[in-house]
């Protein structure tokens, strides 16, 4: 379970890598439309891990509600 954890962790750190690089300067010289800010990404998966960490949650309070009122 460790193993496949470390190599979950790294090829996650592998793969945003390449999207992490810094941009080359702009040529116009910084004047005109204020740049903007790519937020979709990072927020999409925070927000994929929130809802399954939720429902795991649910889950397992509803198999534990369940064990309770069987006994």
């Amino acid at each position: 379970m460790k193993q496949i954890l470390i190599t979950l962790i790294l090829s996650l750190f592998i793969g945003f890598s390449m999207e992490l690089k810094a941009q080359p300067p702009d040529p116009v010289g910084g004047q005109g439309e204020p740049p903007t800010i790519p937020i979709d990404g990072g927020l999409s998966l925070l927000l994929a891990a929130g809802v399954a960490y939720g429902g795991k949650k649910v889950h397992d309070m509803r198999k534990k509600d369940s064990e309770d009122t069987d006994a």
